[in-house]
């Protein structure tokens, strides 16, 4: 389904100096920055900590556990948990602390946050205080446990809270109610990264500088995608400055390595794309441990063999990926409601798909079909565990929230953001919700929105398609989710086209400044009989400007987002 190519509109150019690109003064005047005060992203940039509210407090509760205590780390399963986690146990023990070791939960047996089996776990191990990363908010079952087995527990979550806050020791999250802080787009990482430098504050320590965690903090705000308000490009902006640099711990340099990826080069999607998936395989498939481990890892040749490792579980999961992707649209294609029509929200299951691959399932269909989906899979006892991805209008954790509302106990747990959302139900009310969901996404959108919009900053003259252009858009940014990589869009003539890599359209393209190469990357995903662009004919481009590297020597190329016939 060919999604509609909407430009950008145009904005004044606003007062940038002269030494800036002229591509991106049109990109970033789009993205309402007016000037080079706003590009300015060094450290000094960044909200003061003690903003953010609870965050003192928080530190003063961890003082209380440094000398004599034992603090456990619960974190999330995936690539911001995992940061989260490492970077708060580095911290600790750099600290002085006399025990910080972290837990993650197994995602097949406990299922997400403080239930309270994994304080049961946890409480095993003895520890005088639980403290969470990246979850931990809506956790109310599982404080109460901890209270009864008189550990306390302190809060750091970024998820949007329930009516109802667990009776926690301490709660630092930018989306209390009330809260003042001016970003709330703190991905978990970025929160603990805040109570880690109010800690070093408040232990007056100038030996240990906080910032040198930043490239945790790169990584999993980017991983995470959250929006890139100009407080998370700062923290974005600076790990990759420190990535580049070299200034990177072992496990970040591992999985760069892993992914044929340049440290010196770092850029955001570097993360996004060849380190973060690697890191999430682990609590995909596995236990999110042996990617704490990587990143807690000192011994470069240690991070190296468990990146290796992080490397092969990810292999896996993108065949398991691939099948589940297959059958996901089989199913979509005869999904409709009881009178014929169309359904606006789908909900997708299949006996055999796996847990920890259905996030991704989703949000490859949801691409595709541009519509709000769920991808459900088995867990255990008659319960099913279900993904959601969500687009732009359709806020699918209050979407959920107005199900559960209306239809008492339909829903045993849910929590999430407005893009993705996670929920438990019984495999026995799968219809009921089925239809639930698509009453609820039919309340809240326009079904003539649905068909997919592809904003672009317009075309390229012929002399901006340049290896000059790739190279400055490449350095600028930092690109992510709320603050978009520029896509550009133009009509080409096709010089050649085939097929690579069983599922991939290489095309050379004919423009003003020469043959220029282009790469649909899973062009033929999902298609029983593509049609390819025959030489000859023009096609229809939205497309990011980039620097291919192969033998040395770079070119520019066109990583086309979409081509349609002109």
């Amino acid at each position: 389904m060919a999604a509609e190519i909407r430009r950008r509109p145009g904005h004044a150019a606003g007062q940038f100096g002269a030494e800036l690109h002229p591509v991106l003064r049109r990109v970033y005047a789009a993205r309402n920055l007016a000037s080079d005060d706003e590009l300015d992203l060094s450290l000094h940039r960044l909200l003061p900590v003690g903003s953010l509210d609870g965050v003192d407090a928080a530190a003063q509760l961890l003082l209380e556990h440094r000398q004599a205590g034992h603090v456990l780390v619960i974190g999330d399963f995936d690539a911001d948990g995992a940061t989260s986690s490492a970077l708060v146990v580095r911290a600790l023990r750099r600290l002085g602390f006399a025990q910080a070791d972290f837990l993650v939960p197994n995602r097949f047996q406990f299922g997400y946050g403080l239930t309270p089996e994994i304080v049961a776990l946890a409480a095993t191990r003895r520890p005088s205080l639980l403290m969470t990363v990246d979850n931990g908010v809506s956790s109310i079952e599982g404080v109460e446990a901890a209270r009864a087995s008189g550990i306390p527990v302190l809060i750091t979550d970024h998820h949007l809270p329930c009516a109802e806050l667990p009776r926690a020791a301490r709660i630092v999250n930018p989306n209390l109610s009330g809260s003042a802080f001016a970003s709330p787009s703190l991905a978990g990482v970025g929160v603990a990264f805040y109570v880690v430098v109010a800690l070093v504050r408040a232990l007056g320590l100038e030996d240990f500088n906080p910032a040198d965690l930043l490239d945790l903090v790169a990584l999993g705000t980017v991983a995470d995608l959250v929006p890139l308000d100009r407080n998370n490009r700062v923290m974005v902006a600076q790990g990759l400055r420190r990535i580049r640099a070299g200034r990177c711990l072992p496990g970040i340099r591992a999985l760069f390595a892993e992914g044929a990826r340049r440290l010196e080069q770092a850029t955001a999607a570097d993360l996004a794309f060849a380190v973060a998936p690697r890191l999430n395989a682990a609590g995909r498939l596995t236990d999110m441990s042996v990617g704490v481990a990587c990143l807690l890892a000192d011994d470069p040749a240690e991070a190296q063999r468990l990146a290796v490792q992080l490397s092969a579980l990810n292999d896996e999961r993108r065949e398991i990926e691939r099948r589940m992707q297959g059958e996901a649209l089989q199913i979509a294609a005869g999904l409709r409601l009881a009178d014929g029509a169309e359904s606006l929200g789908l909900c997708l299951f299949d006996a055999g798909w796996h847990q920890g691959v259905v996030g991704l399932v989703a949000g490859r269909i949801k691409d595709r079909l541009h519509r709000p989906v769920i991808a459900f899979a088995r867990a255990e006892d008659g319960w099913l565990r279900g993904s959601a991805r969500s687009i732009g209008g359709v806020h699918i954790r209050d979407a959920l929230q107005n199900i559960a509302s209306s239809h008492p106990g339909l829903l045993a747990r849910f929590g999430g953001h407005a893009m993705a959302a996670g929920l438990t139900l019984r495999e026995s009310q799968l219809e009921r919700f089925r239809a639930a969901f698509a009453a609820e996404v039919a309340n809240r959108v326009d079904p003539q929105s649905l068909g997919g919009v592809i904003l672009s900053d317009g075309p390229l003259l012929d002399d901006e398609l340049s290896l000059d252009t790739a190279r400055a858009l490449r350095l600028a940014g930092p690109w992510g989710q709320g603050f978009p990589e520029p896509i550009f869009d133009g009509e080409f003539a096709v010089l050649a086209a085939q097929v690579v890599g069983e599922r991939h359209l290489k095309l050379k393209l004919a423009a003003g400044a020469g043959p220029l190469d282009a790469i649909a990357f899973g062009y033929l995903d999902g298609a029983a009989d593509p049609a390819l662009p025959r030489a000859g004919t023009r096609v229809q481009v939205a497309y990011r400007l980039e620097v291919n590297e192969y033998n040395g020597r770079q070119t520019v190329q066109l990583n086309c987002q979409q081509v349609k016939p002109a």
